[in-house]
């Protein structure tokens, strides 16, 4: 573990924590405007990336990288309540520059103004409408890492072309809360607030049922489904959202890989190298895991 990762997971246990800890209180817009501030500041795309405003299926979305690679459906994280395509693009600049790939990451509705399942419903709509027009990679974190295997496996229900592979970050597969990290790394996670994880899951779910195979992956078929890539860190208490996520998969017959890195804060991938040098590493693995599925759909 780095000096910078220790110095890094000190600030975000002692500032973003307590701040996330404090953010029910506060208006939807006001959690936003905070995100998309320090995304600005912190998250910036490599010089030069292009980065062109898009729309697909009818929403606003941020396109990053060569116009004419193959495209990475990418589902931005942030409780279902906040993030944006422009909170991630620096993430997916840094990673289109490794691999012959573009990340169309769409601005898809949030609650608590569109609440469940209006989520995976312009997620379906919008992979409809980039698989009619060729491959797809998807990918996302977090809860969009949640929304992205959801999606994958109502693409296996509607029996629509498979993405060449899928990738998720530290996903909340599980919005019934019931995996044993959510208290066994209470105090360990440096930035997530246990607490309030629930919160965040009844603004998104309201009335409806948090074991729905839409909203918590970890209880849908998966039958038929291409391979997928989880990444997640052993002190985060959405541990165990990936572990449990990569053995359903594995008990269904897919291809599923789970890297675990140790003592790296949620999401890490999101952080630049100056920030924290193990995201290189991590960023390299991914994109030879894309690289690999597009040359094998090339052959």
């Amino acid at each position: 573990m780095s000096l910078r990762a220790r110095i890094l997971n000190t600030l975000l246990r002692r500032i973003e924590r307590p701040a996330l800890a404090r953010m029910p209180a506060h208006p939807p817009k006001k959690i936003r405007d905070r995100f998309d501030m320090q995304a600005r500041l912190f998250f910036r795309p490599p010089r030069g990336t292009r980065v062109e405003q898009t729309s697909v299926a009818g929403l606003s979305a941020l396109e990053v990288g060569p116009a004419d690679a193959v495209p990475i459906l990418y589902l931005h994280g942030g409780a279902y309540v906040f993030g944006s395509p422009k909170t991630h693009k620096g993430l997916m600049g840094r990673l289109v520059a490794r691999c012959d790939a573009r990340a169309v990451l769409p601005d898809y509705p949030l609650a608590p103004e569109h609440p469940f399942p209006a989520a995976p419903e312009a997620a379906l709509a919008v992979y409809r409408e980039m698989a009619a027009k060729g491959p797809v990679v998807l990918g996302g974190d977090s809860a969009g890492g949640g929304l992205a295997l959801a999606l994958l496996a109502w693409i296996c229900n509607e029996g629509l072309p498979q993405p060449l592979m899928t990738f998720v970050l530290s996903p909340w597969t599980d919005l019934t809360l019931s995996g044993d990290s959510m208290t066994a790394n209470a105090r360990s996670e440096v930035l997530l607030p246990p607490g309030r994880m629930s919160e965040a899951r009844d603004a998104y779910m309201g009335e409806a049922d948090p074991a729905d195979p839409r909203a918590s992956p970890l209880f849908a078929d998966f039958t038929g489904a291409s391979a997928v890539h989880l990444w997640v860190g052993d002190t985060e208490i959405l541990r165990d959202d990936a572990r449990r996520m990569a053995n359903h998969l594995r008990g269904q017959g897919v291809d599923a890989t789970l890297i675990e890195e140790s003592d790296l804060p949620h999401v890490w991938p999101l952080f630049p190298a100056w920030q924290l040098p193990e995201t290189e590493a991590t960023l390299d693995q991914i994109a030879r895991a894309v690289q690999t599925s597009l040359d094998r759909a090339n052959r």
